[in-house]
């Protein structure tokens, strides 16, 4: 799931969410003949074509690629793919609900990686177009998707290697957090509505890896709307998000009595950062460690 994609509400998993679920039976190219490209979740993932044509349809699955050392197999990205390196000049075929399906098909990909969202799966599967599809919602989905797509990829030992690394990265960003945080209640906002990370997100997770306390539990679903005067009941002790939707909040019914806002416990994040924040991808320890600079640079509570 990434959530943020163009720059708007980041979208929600609904948002990106992405489990490695079984995609549905893939049609393949008439020329791979007995090639098959594997199902994923648990199914197991046919051999690696030596040289592949990759088309991806989320910045997260890009930046995987990209981490696993295939970025110059790439032939199409999806519109707000924007790096590493030479991704920014690929050919841009849409976005999730908008795929440029005929696009996609002149690229001749072997391989189309996306979302489970996407609009895109059904159509090019139609067409023979191999697709895989990846739900990466939590920490432990998105181990999966790395493993499952470096088998596809013929980097399994690449892949187990990067989900070691960012575990040893979330790791070292926790051991950052300042010990008088540690236990402290967190507000996370990632969009208008306003729309909140939940304690089950992965952006959740990452939040109770630094050792704090998320106000909005998992019931209401990954990346709920939530009620303003919910937030002001349970009186974070800090608030993360988007400048975009935070530069306002003290303007918000109650919100300018909150302990967060009279202590300066605000880490209000720019595009990039939210960027980087929401999307379940390899750079997962680097966002925590982004998370941690926030949290070190804020006042000193009295």
């Amino acid at each position: 799931m990434d959530l943020k994609h163009p720059r708007r509400a980041p979208r929600v998993p609904p948002q990106g969410g992405d489990t490695c679920r079984p995609a549905k039976p893939v049609l393949r190219y008439p020329l791979l003949g007995p090639l098959a490209f594997g199902l994923l979740g648990g199914f197991g993932v046919t051999p690696a074509l030596a040289q592949h044509r990759i088309v991806t349809l989320s910045p997260s699955l890009t930046e995987a690629v990209c981490a696993l050392g295939h970025c110059a197999q790439l032939v199409g990205v999806d519109r707000y793919s924007s790096g590493p390196g030479p991704v920014a000049k690929l050919p841009k075929v849409g976005g999730l609900q908008d795929a440029q399906i005929e696009h996609i098909v002149a690229l001749r990909p072997d391989m189309v990686l996306l979302g489970p969202r996407s609009r895109a799966g059904e159509r090019l599967s139609e067409l023979g177009v191999p697709v895989q599809t990846f739900d990466a919602r939590t920490h432990a989905d998105l181990k999966r998707m790395l493993l499952a797509l470096g088998q596809s990829l013929g980097e399994t030992a690449r892949a187990q290697e990067l989900v070691q690394r960012i575990e040893q990265e979330l790791d070292a960003a926790a051991r950052r957090v300042p010990a008088a945080l540690r236990g402290r209640t967190v507000y996370v906002e990632v969009g208008v509505g306003p729309t909140a990370a939940s304690a089950k997100s992965f952006i959740g997770e990452t939040v109770a890896r630094l050792g704090l306390v998320n106000i909005v539990s998992g019931d209401a679903g990954l990346f709920p709307r939530v009620n303003p005067e919910m937030v002001v009941r349970r009186s974070p002790d800090l608030i993360i998000g988007p400048a975009a939707t935070l530069s306002a909040m003290a303007d918000r019914p109650g919100w300018a009595a909150l302990p967060a806002l009279r202590r300066q416990q605000v880490c209000q994040l720019d595009a990039e950062r939210i960027d980087l924040l929401s999307r379940p991808g390899p750079r997962l320890g680097e966002a925590a460690h982004m998370l941690a600079d926030c949290l070190l640079a804020l006042p000193t509570r009295p």
